[in-house]
Order: C-alpha cells, then sequence, then structure tokens
C-alpha cells in the first residue's frame, strides 16, 4: 500500500463498515459481539448429529450498530460472512466475497455518474476486512493465501489469529513470525499501518512501527465479564487460570479495536477512496465494464458521457488539493515573513538603544 498520513478524527461522526472472514471456530463471532459488546451475531447452533456435517454455503449479512469511541458517534456496519470455508471446494466463497465488495464499488460508481445524484444514497463500501487464520501454529494455508491474494486489490486486509489463548506465548510469537514471512513470501499487499518517514512527525511513526509489529493481530474474545479486584472484566476462564481480553500481555485486542475505530479509521476510509476505489473504477472504466451496472435506471446518454464526468471529478479533486497546499505554502511563507520582519524590527530597536547608549556614555 502507498503511504498515506494519518488523520484525526475530528468529527461529530462518522460511518465505518467492517468485514469480517473467517471459518466456523475461528472466533469471529465472539470478536464481534466482544468489539461492540452486544450480541450483534448469533453462534451456530447445530442441533443434531445429522445436520453438523451439512455444507450450507456462504451467507453475506450485514449488521448496524452504533457505538462511540473517544468521544466520536460511530454508525457501524458489520459485514458477516457465516458459511466461508466450511465447504470441500471454497472457490464459490472466495467468488461471492469479491462479488461483494466490487457490487459496492459499482453502486458508488452507478451514483457517481448521475447527474442528479440520490441526497439519500448510502455508501456501503467496506473499509477493513478482519481475515481470522485459525490458531494452528504452523503456516498459512493455500486457502489462507488465495483468499488473501484475491481480496486485497479490493479492501484493506487485516489479518488476525482468532482464539489466540489457545497458544503459548512462545508458539504465538513464532506462529506470527512465520504468517508474515509467508506473507511476504507470497506478495500479499495488507493493510501494514503505512507511513511516510519524510511527511509523518514521530509520533505517528512510532505508533504504526508498533501496529506493524504486532500483525498478525493475536485476539481473545468474551462475552462475559468476570470480577477481578473488585472490577468487571472481559476474560476467559480456564482450569489454570484467566485470559482478560483488554489485556495488551494476554491480547492484542485492544490494540486493534483503537486502531480500526479511532487512530486508524480515516486512514481506511482514505485507502477505500482514494486508491482501491479508484484502482477498480479505473479497471472498469477502461474495460468499458458499464454494461453490467446494476441500476438500469441509468440513460444511456449518461454511460456515454460517464468516463469524461469522472475523469473531470477526478482533475477537479487533485485541482483542490493543489490549491490548498499552495494556500498552506503561501501562508507559511507569510508567517515566516513576518517573524523575520518582527526580528529585523527588534534588531534595529536595538541598536537603536545601543547608539543612544553610546552616545550618553561619558567615554
Amino acid at each position: 500500500m502507498p503511504p498515506f498520513r494519518r488523520r484525526g478524527n475530528k468529527i461529530k461522526g462518522v460511518q465505518l463498515t467492517l468485514m469480517v472472514v473467517g471459518a466456523s471456530g475461528t472466533g469471529r463471532t465472539t470478536f464481534v459481539n466482544t468489539l461492540c459488546e452486544s450480541d450483534v451475531l448469533s453462534h451456530k447452533v447445530c442441533d443434531t448429529p445429522q445436520e453438523a456435517h451439512a455444507e450450507e454455503g456462504i451467507r453475506i449479512k450485514g449488521h448496524n450498530v452504533e457505538l462511540e469511541e473517544e468521544g466520536v458517534r460511530i454508525a457501524l456496519t458489520i459485514v458477516d460472512t457465516p458459511g466461508f470455508g466450511d465447504n470441500i471446494d471454497n472457490e464459490f466463497s472466495f467468488q461471492e466475497i469479491v462479488n461483494y465488495l466490487e457490487r459496492q464499488y459499482d453502486d458508488i460508481l452507478a451514483e457517481q455518474s448521475r447527474i442528479k445524484r440520490n441526497p439519500r444514497f448510502k455508501d456501503s463500501r467496506v473499509h477493513a476486512l478482519l481475515y481470522f487464520i485459525p490458531p494452528t501454529g504452523h503456516a498459512l494455508r493455500e486457502m489462507d493465501v488465495v483468499l488473501m491474494q484475491r481480496l486485497s486489490p479490493r479492501v484493506n486486509v487485516i489479518p488476525v489469529i482468532g482464539r489466540a489463548d489457545s497458544m503459548t506465548v512462545g508458539e504465538l510469537r513464532a506462529f506470527k513470525k512465520r504468517i508474515m514471512e509467508d506473507i511476504s513470501f507470497h506478495d500479499i499487499p495488507i493493510y501494514n499501518f503505512p507511513y511516510d518517514v519524510e511527511e509523518d512527525d514521530e509520533e505517528t511513526i512510532e505508533e504504526n512501527t508498533e501496529l506493524r509489529n504486532l500483525l498478525p493481530f493475536a485476539i481473545i474474545g468474551s462475552e462475559e465479564e468476570i470480577d477481578i479486584d473488585g472490577e468487571p472484566v472481559r476474560a476467559r476462564v480456564y482450569p489454570w487460570g484467566v485470559a482478560e481480553v483488554d489485556n495488551p500481555k494476554h491480547s492484542d485486542f485492544g490494540k486493534l479495536r483503537s486502531a480500526i475505530l479511532s487512530t486508524h479509521l480515516n486512514d481506511l476510509k482514505t485507502l477505500t477512496e482514494d486508491v482501491l476505489y479508484e484502482t477498480y473504477r479505473t479497471e472498469k472504466l477502461s474495460r468499458g465494464g458499464n454494461s453490467d451496472m446494476r441500476d438500469s435506471s441509468i440513460l444511456p446518454e449518461e454511460l456515454a458521457t460517464q468516463s469524461v464526468r469522472l475523469k473531470e471529478e477526478q482533475l477537479r479533486r487533485e485541482e483542490e488539493k493543489l490549491r490548498e497546499i499552495e494556500l498552506r505554502v503561501q501562508r507559511e511563507i507569510n508567517e515566516r515573513r513576518q517573524e523575520l520582519l518582527a526580528k529585523e524590527e527588534a534588531l534595529r530597536h536595538l541598536e537603536s538603544r545601543l547608539q543612544a547608549q553610546g552616545q550618553n556614555s561619558p567615554y
């Protein structure tokens, strides 16, 4: 991913769409319920042995949740993918997820192509995808590699290890290292908390470096609270002890939650808008692939001039960015000029005082 500067969330409310993908038993459902602090997703229940082995296939579902993070209201949409990875052949599941991501891009491409846009249109593009890797302790499976390779060009993929408390500290450290080696070897462009050493400040670089070193995030989830020293704590209780969800020594949950809901939320949205969507839009228009747009109400005249309007809009955005840069540079020059004039005035005043003192001196 190209580097983007992290921007703060200085806004009253924001919309975020998060997709979660992982096979049954990787902790996907528990993580979402822990993240949202409510029963957003239902756990899979197999009532009879006759149904336990049934392959139902993938079903993509959206769930809307209202959250608040550090005073910012977040309209969060969780896109769940129950049934993924449960079949012998998962090719259909791969394609269904890709199709879903591209349909959201198609919808906004069609909306942007209208002369008169719908003021109630909802942008449903997925800003981040958490991919749950089973805690095998070995390496990425072929299915893991293929899925992330297919999805990374369309969405910000963040790999996580579900049920990380099933591994020892040493096993987890080695597993993380091997996963990142596999991702590097297969050249999978995951979201790795990018930064620019020339543009970003030291705090941003340090924070992003720390988060990058945590990849893939080791996650523990719990929908229950226990009492520890008189305080309610989300944790998992075992015969050997307690694994606390929000304890950084036990889990990366807190760091991941803060990143996606606060510190890097705008980065994820910016990359989706300016890189992933723009790449898809360019590919779509270069193929002339607008005939399969899902909104058939677009007039032929609109489709004929769609490419020109989109290019004009892109040029307009680039011109606005250049004007902003020009104004910022001009403002900085004016500030420096004022500082220089003030220093010159102070120097002249000092010289005048010294001359006056020299004239009044009896020597």
